[in-house]
């Protein structure tokens, strides 16, 4: 595997600020001649950053009446098999 195809499998990496530092440097010094691998480092770590701006969805009683309406509807018959109520043994993301 070339320089240039480790540097791409490495973005997500650098988006999450998981590389050493040595690493980070050298794929950033890597970006400066490459467009393509700078235009992919800037993007993801955009959106990585905006989404961790975003405060996480809260699973309401509403919420849960959907899901389990859906999972009703699609012929699924939910089993608790804890002594905790139903709504907090499951946080489903919302799906609209």
């Amino acid at each position: 595997m070339n320089e240039k195809n480790l540097y791409h499998k490495l973005v997500d990496l650098y988006a999450g600020d998981e590389l050493p530092l040595e690493l980070k440097d050298e794929l950033e010094a890597a970006a400066q001649n490459d467009q393509e691998l700078a235009f992919e480092m800037h993007t993801l770590k955009t959106t990585v950053d905006q989404l961790h701006r975003i405060d996480s969805p809260q699973m309401s009683e509403e919420s849960f009446q959907r899901v389990l309406m859906r999972l009703y509807t699609a012929g699924v018959e939910p089993e608790t098999r804890s002594s905790e109520p139903v709504i907090f043994q499951h946080q489903l993301p919302m799906q609209g």
